[in-house]
């Protein structure tokens, strides 16, 4: 266990500090001063300015945080709070574009960084194509027509490119019909099913098994489908996402770093009998998965999240003023309590599955 946390720490490190780096590197670039750029939480055991920012190494090696002159991150901040004049390189007289760039930044890093670890992925591994290696006796995709050897080419319109894909879409399928487009010898076909309810598993299934297709990949292809790896996780996310909207919810689905932790510590055990090699190329998979979702989540338009506060600045360019940083400070503070909230709750939650 020890080891798990040692590696969520170093993979909870990089997706954050990353997704600073990202409103770091966009602010600079828009002429917004930085002040202090930190990695890690609590006290400071190094720093080293450079220009005008304060880069500092913290205690706890967790996170990191961009600190914008003028900005407190719960609201813009004025001169009498700062102690200086705010000039145009603060970040609230900065144009109201460039703090949307900025903030944008962050979230952005993070899908740069998913797609960097998914080339990665199959330049080693290579990638599942969307292949049936075997249909299910008796179920709706027998009767509806499908054979192994299929290539699964579309469901519901969406693009399938791993088959991975298929059995998302099948495993966030509760009963609705599936308009499926396979390709056989050359030729397409288009059929409807709808999956099967199995009572045992409390879930409903096509009755496809895949991948009858495993393929190493050359140079051009790493990057096309290491695209097409994110593009999975980006899709994997917003599904879940929608079974919230949809009901299909139930606490246990949420999970904090101590649950994230546990999931470390399963990866570590199923991967570690297979050699180093599998370990790495397993703890890319999951570091991918986290940095996307952190870019998502953190696009939700929540305030204290990086899409509250974009929705604020797209409310500011539509008014044509700034909102008072009073009101803007209630609004960011409201947020903070209620994600606070939620995180004890999903504290709770994930210590509560260590005893069940």
């Amino acid at each position: 266990m020890l080891i798990s946390i040692l590696i969520f720490l170093l993979i909870f490190s990089i997706i954050v500090i990353g997704h600073e780096f990202g409103h770091y590197a966009i602010a600079r670039r828009n002429g917004i001063r930085v002040n202090e750029f930190d990695i890690g939480m609590g006290p400071t055991l190094f720093h080293k300015k450079k220009g005008d920012t304060d880069f500092c190494v913290k205690l706890l090696p967790v996170g990191g945080a961009c600190v914008f002159d003028g900005y407190t991150g719960m609201s813009n901040e004025d001169t009498a709070k700062t102690g200086h004049p705010l000039d145009e390189h603060s970040f609230p007289n900065a144009s109201v574009s460039a703090r949307m760039a900025t903030v944008l930044g962050g979230p952005l890093m993070n899908f740069v960084l998913g797609f960097v670890f998914a080339v990665i992925i199959v330049a080693f591994s290579g990638t599942d194509l969307p292949v049936v290696y075997r249909v299910q006796p008796g179920s709706a995709a027998e009767d509806a027509g499908i054979e192994a050897g299929d290539t699964i080419t579309r469901i519901n319109g969406e693009r399938i490119h791993v088959y991975r894909e298929v059995s998302l879409l099948s495993m966030v399928n509760y009963g609705e019909p599936l308009d499926i487009e396979y390709e056989r010898n050359g030729e397409k076909t288009e059929i409807t099913l709808t999956p099967r309810y199995d009572g045992e598993d409390n879930r409903y299934y096509i009755g496809l098994v895949g991948s009858g297709q495993y393929v190493r990949l050359n140079a051009l292809q790493v990057f096309q489908y290491g695209f097409y790896e994110a593009e999975y996780w980006v899709r994997a996310t917003f599904k879940s996402l929608g079974l919230i909207f949809r009901g299909h919810f139930h606490p246990d689905d949420l999970s904090g770093p101590v649950g994230i932790v546990k999931v470390v510590d399963d990866t570590y055990d199923a991967a570690r009998p297979y050699g180093l090699p599998t370990l790495v190329l397993s703890f890319l998979n999951l570091t991918t998965l986290l940095s996307i979702n952190l870019g998502i989540m953190n696009l939700l338009p929540l305030p204290a999240l990086d899409g509250g506060r974009l929705v604020l600045l797209i409310a500011e360019a539509v008014r044509g003023k700034k909102l008072s940083p009073e009101k803007e400070g209630y609004i960011t503070l409201g947020g903070v309590i209620a994600l606070m909230v939620l995180m004890v709750f999903v504290l709770f939650n994930d210590i509560s599955k260590f005893f069940r």
